[in-house]
């Protein structure tokens, strides 16, 4: 896909399979079996055309639980999973998982039908397994781990020494330790990277040496860059969990006061996510203001033109919207001297695409081509698809706030969270991919450390280039005058 060509616009997988399987729909899927029944109302869940749309917490709960002739839909477990938290921390829920598990294995004791027994207690492990591959950080909280053992304990005692149920058990506890050693040390690092240094400039003069290196002294390629820059984008999203993202909406909720431990921990993907975006902006702001020639200015405008544009091409939208960010910011936007040498017409395509009239139209047109030209993918180049991590919050935050977290009888309104699951679902998908293209450890140094101006910086930058045109802006560059050197 390139840009020229629109009809052919950048399209990623929405099958995050070892989760939720080949769909997403919560329907029921034929042969999983089904707890209490088909459609309309059955006890405390609602159906609506084989489609669960409420329930209450309890009933909800009950239908996670496997018994000896039923295992939940995949989708179903991943959507509830991922849900519940808004109403019930996760060790909480581990341990009403245990109570029911408890219930049921009596009742089949009583029985004395051990192969009914084993085959019930397979089913538990494989709900288990499924839970801590797909939020392994829900076992971090000491108190979920020790239900998890207890669970475990109980579902085992059947078992013979060696038998199926405890080889399944050890494997799963010790890729669940795996994942969370890998977290443990990935949030380590994290606290050791800093964002990229903000330079306040020296007073009253902004300018840099000519000798000091600028970004195209480092890569004038604007392909490669677009590259360097899907490479970081995608190991910050692939940094990003399911549960994290449903932060959103817990964090939001004014009805349900709960709140998961460890919040801030899994908010701190999200929050450095969306630094790298306003970092990437004041980066590319601070390139153009810094340059002392109006010509070497202009080919600085054009270079990153040029990047966003094939950040287009890649399917990697966020780069592209922080690069336009940058170069509309005030400081960038009122350097008209040098804007008028610059060719726009590729860069009026890129702000049509990003226009935010009819809530961004244009960019979903060209988001929905990206994911389906990744569906039907045959290389790994395809399947890129980075959406603008912003407007993807504001999507679940308008999915959370136009719908009510409970019916007026008190049901928990599940269809909610089906679509809230579906675009989470999805944007896991598009994290998932492997990028393909060849890492350069200088060009990624170079984004990720080079000094950026601070907003002061930039507009005296600015101004120097480009004198004040107008009143406002004579006043805003006294004002910076006088604080410059009152502070010095």
């Amino acid at each position: 896909m390139f840009l020229e060509s629109q009809e052919t616009m950048p399209q990623t997988s929405v099958v995050f399979s070892s989760i939720l399987g080949p769909s997403c729909s919560g329907q029921v899927q034929p042969g999983m079996g089904e707890r209490g029944g088909g459609a309309g109302s059955t006890g405390d869940l609602v159906f609506q055309d084989g489609r669960l749309i409420s329930g209450s917490l309890e009933a909800l709960m009950e239908r996670l639980v496997p018994t000896v002739d039923y295992y939940p839909d995949r989708t179903y477990i991943f959507t509830f999973l991922l849900s519940s938290r808004v109403f019930i921390p996760p060790h909480d829920l581990l341990g009403r998982v245990g109570q029911i598990c408890l219930e049921q294995r009596q009742q089949l004791e009583a029985g004395s039908d051990k192969a009914r027994l084993k085959s019930f207690s397979a089913k538990i492990v494989q709900l288990l397994k499924e839970w801590t591959e797909a939020f392994p950080y829900d076992f971090q909280d000491e108190k979920a781990m020790a239900e998890l053992k207890a669970i475990t304990h109980r579902v085992t005692q059947c078992d013979e020494e060696n038998g199926t149920v405890k080889k399944a058990i050890t494997q799963m506890t010790q890729s669940l330790l795996l994942s969370l050693a890998a977290r443990s040390q990935l949030q380590e690092l994290r606290e050791k990277l800093r964002s990229p240094a903000m330079d306040k400039g020296p007073i009253l003069k902004a300018k840099p040496p000519a000798a000091q290196k600028d970004i195209l002294g480092v890569c004038c390629d604007p392909l490669v860059l677009a590259q360097q820059l899907t490479h970081i984008e995608l190991e910050r999203v692939n940094s990003i969990h399911p549960e994290d993202l449903m932060q959103i909406v817990s964090h939001m909720d004014s009805r349900d006061k709960h709140r998961c431990r460890g919040d801030l921990i899994k908010t701190y993907s999200l929050e450095a996510y969306d630094n790298w975006f306003n970092c990437l902006s004041m980066l590319v702001a601070t390139e153009v203001c810094r340059v002392v020639k109006k010509k070497h200015r202009t080919r600085m405008l054009e270079f990153f033109i040029d990047v966003a544009r094939e950040c287009f091409n890649i399917g990697n939208f966020n780069s592209m919207m922080a690069i336009i960010s940058g170069m509309n910011l005030s400081p960038v936007a009122r350097l008209k001297k040098t804007w008028s040498k610059v060719k726009t017409a590729k860069f009026d395509v890129l702000e049509h695409h990003m226009d935010p009239s009819s809530n961004f139209c244009n960019y979903r047109t060209a988001l929905q081509g990206a994911t389906q030209r990744s569906q039907m993918a045959n290389s790994s180049r395809e399947k890129i698809v980075i959406p603008v991590f912003n407007l993807f919050v504001k999507d679940i935050y308008f999915l959370h706030k136009i719908h009510t977290n409970h019916l007026p009888n008190g049901h928990i309104n599940f269809k909610k969270f089906w679509d809230i699951s579906r675009q989470i679902h999805e944007f896991m998908t598009w994290a998932q991919v492997e990028c393909p293209f060849e890492k350069d450890k200088k060009i990624q140094s170079y984004l990720l450390t080079a000094p950026i101006y601070s907003e002061e910086a930039l507009f005296i930058a600015s101004f120097e280039s480009e004198g004040p045109e107008n009143h406002m802006e004579k006043d805003s560059w006294k004002t910076l005058r006088t604080t410059l050197l009152n502070r010095a």
